[in-house]
Formats: structure tokens, C-alpha cells, sequence
């Protein structure tokens, strides 16, 4: 990820409920490019349409309050994609490209998510790609609790 891409991605807007991913209402701008510059974020970009999405090492705090990505088997994924991208049949080949990715550089066997249990359309999706719903969990951010559904690929290859 470089600083380009970075103050790219903060002004992208989801519409409702989608919303709550919008990074430019939920915190400080320069936090939130400090964070996508931190080293565990990838850009991904498509020729000819150019920034598209970008993936990352992710964990949700919600989720290491409980412990539950303490055991070290599975490396945990977050992705994110432009949103005039969404909800049009790209996720799953975003999805595959982005495993297969991780699966070089890290030698990732098994993936683990965590989604908003809201998302519907990420959770079909990720079930879709082979994932497993394993525990749910709650993470508080200032006044507004989410809950969250942990899912992971529980050792199978999910893509090609």
C-alpha cells in the first residue's frame, strides 16, 4: 500500500448499511492513513480501472478481547473492495486472488475472517468461497456495539 492509494481509500463512501465501512466517518483521516501505511496492507489494482480494493492482516478487537485468534493456525484476512465494485459478482474472484496471494507471501494453509453479522452480502459471499461460521462476538467502538461473525476455511483450498 503506498500513501496514494491510502488517501484513495479513505474517501471511498458505501451506502447504507454498508456505510458503517466508511473509514473518513469513523475516525481521524490521518490515523486512518497511518493504519492503511502500517505495513499490513495491500493495494489492488485492476488494469485499466486502477485502484480497486485492498486486503490486509486483520483481526477485530471484539475478537482478541475474547482470545480468539489466539491459536495461531489460521492467518486472519480483511479485504475491501471500491464501492462501485460491490454487489455486482466481483467478490468471489477478488476474494480467490486475494487467498492466493496470501497463500505465496505467507504460506497461509487456512484463512479466518471476521464480518459484521449485518453483512449478508459478504457472509453469502465468504460462505460461497468455502468459509465456515465458527463463534460470533460483539466489539464495542465508542457507544455503538457490533457483533461480528467469525469464519473460517477450516484447512480446505478455497479457490483454484
Amino acid at each position: 500500500m503506498d500513501e496514494p492509494a491510502a488517501k484513495e481509500i479513505i474517501r471511498w463512501q458505501y451506502e447504507p448499511p454498508y456505510s458503517f465501512y466508511n473509514m473518513m466517518e469513523t475516525a481521524d483521516a490521518d490515523e486512518d492513513i497511518e493504519e492503511l501505511l502500517d505495513g499490513s496492507y495491500f493495494s489492488v489494482s485492476i488494469s485499466g480501472e486502477g485502484l480497486a480494493g485492498f486486503g490486509q492482516n486483520a483481526q477485530v478487537g471484539g475478537g482478541r478481547e475474547r482470545g480468539l485468534y489466539l491459536d495461531g493456525t489460521a492467518l486472519d484476512i480483511g479485504l475491501g473492495l471500491r464501492p462501485d465494485l460491490t454487489g455486482k459478482g466481483n467478490g468471489l474472484v477478488f476474494l480467490q486472488a486475494g487467498m492466493k496471494f496470501a497463500e505465496q507471501i505467507y504460506h497461509a494453509e487456512r484463512f479466518r475472517l471476521s464480518v459484521a453479522a449485518f453483512n449478508q452480502r459478504a457472509i453469502s459471499l465468504y460462505t460461497k468461497a468455502g468459509f465456515l461460521p465458527i463463534q460470533s462476538f460483539v466489539h464495542q467502538c465508542g457507544e455503538t456495539e457490533t457483533q461480528f461473525l467469525l469464519m473460517e476455511t477450516r484447512g480446505i483450498k478455497v479457490h483454484p
